[in-house]
């Protein structure tokens, strides 16, 4: 009897990771071999607001608002909410030329409050779209027009391609971490682009019509306010577009402690959210038949490719020991294929969008990066981040 609870324990979750698993492969493939799809444009770029949350950024704020600035159109605003800050950067951000609004409290801190109090602000003489662009984030040519006017022509809300890059002269462990990123922000949401589903909101570069924005809860301390935004839009059967043509960077920290902070932020929200959201999505998929809703619910369920990677291959060993013991081949074989599914992935990925940021010999030495992981998982489970911090930047 124990022997064959057992066999059902483990085929369960070798078919549960095995969905993950699969999704990835169908992104990296399509994201590859699938025909190129052009969002369709609106004929008139509509009036914009560009809001910018900004804590403690003085020594950047300025290059981010002059970079902005030479995008807008007249007519266009651009608010900087300058939320519990403790330097210049309300002072920076004017001298630059933006409208600043600040805001101060003791206890309600957190991106999602400053976004909150931005649009309330804004609220006053209200644009048609509204541009959501870090404080630490650089534009791309031409990004808040093509992303504007998709947006006004598809009704939806829309997210550019969000990229981060390696500092110069920094480590291979930080472009492995520019390669997850490309695989995350690019690879994925580029597959899933090209076979006609949604994408996740990334935190930065999203346009939303005023309509849709104005009924946004945000006024959380969410720690990954932009997942869970986008998923409140897809049950309200407003899912995201991906815009790979338009795009924004930022840069990793070069410190120890601010990557840190980064990755811990950003991971943990995400494994928090694939267990509060994915079931909800999947159920809400079920009940409705929104296949958009379905496919968001498969995209969010992908771990960090480094989590992915890290289970697959314990899977194969436990599945290894179990046939060395009891000779039960079926596990073994089935982590075999889901093995092999990431070994054809994430070459593929890097093949075909990220050879400029590692070499192949860096990224055959990624399981130290996997490695390097470990605390930060085990730190999900007995003491999980639930609050937003921001990372510490460089200049400090």
């Amino acid at each position: 009897m124990m022997i064959l609870v057992m066999q059902y324990l483990v085929m369960l979750a070798l078919l549960l990771l095995a969905l993950p698993v699969l999704v990835l492969l169908v992104q990296v493939l399509s994201a590859r071999f699938a025909p190129q799809r052009v969002s369709p444009l609106s004929d008139q770029r509509p009036r914009v607001a560009v809001l910018v949350p900004a804590h403690n950024e003085a020594s950047g704020i300025a290059e981010v608002v002059a970079g902005i600035r030479e995008q807008l159109q007249a007519g266009d605003r651009l608010l900087v909410v300058a939320d519990n800050c403790s330097d210049a950067t309300a002072a920076m951000a004017r001298a630059a030329g933006a409208e600043v609004t600040e805001r101060f409290h003791e206890t309600l801190r957190g991106k999602g409050y400053a976004l909150d109090h931005g649009i309330r602000h804004l609220s006053q003489q209200p644009p048609e779209v509204l541009i959501m662009v870090d404080a630490d984030c650089l534009l791309g040519k031409g990004a808040l027009d093509r992303i504007a006017r998709v947006c006004r022509h598809s009704g939806r809300p829309v997210q550019a391609l969000y990229l981060m890059h390696a500092p110069e002269s920094t480590g291979p462990m930080r472009r492995i971490a520019e390669f997850a990123w490309v695989v995350k922000n690019l690879v994925r949401p580029l597959g899933f682009q090209k076979l006609g589903q949604p994408c996740q909101l990334m935190g930065t570069g999203m346009a939303f019509t005023w309509e849709q924005i104005r009924k946004a809860e945000l006024a959380t301390g969410h720690i990954v306010e932009d997942m869970k935004m986008g998923v409140d839009l897809a049950g309200a059967g407003q899912a995201p577009l991906f815009c790979p043509d338009a795009m924004v960077y930022s840069f990793f920290p070069s410190s120890e402690s601010g990557a840190q902070t980064q990755r811990t932020r950003w991971e943990h929200g995400h494994l928090s959210v694939i267990m509060s959201y994915v079931p909800r999505l999947l159920a809400g998929a079920l009940k409705t038949g929104n296949g958009a809703l379905a496919s968001l619910a498969l995209d969010l369920c992908v771990p960090p490719l480094a989590l992915l990677v890290m289970l697959t291959g314990v899977a194969w060993v436990v599945t290894a020991l179990i046939f060395l013991l009891f000779a039960w081949s079926a596990p073994l074989v089935l982590a075999s294929v889901l093995l092999a599914c990431i070994g054809v992935s994430v070459p593929l990925a890097w093949s075909g969008f990220a050879r400029e940021v590692l070499s192949l010999r860096e990224l055959l030495a990624a399981f130290g990066y996997v490695a390097r992981k470990l605390p930060l998982y085990f730190k999900f489970i007995f003491n999980r981040q639930v609050e937003w911090v921001r990372s510490k930047r460089d200049s400090e």
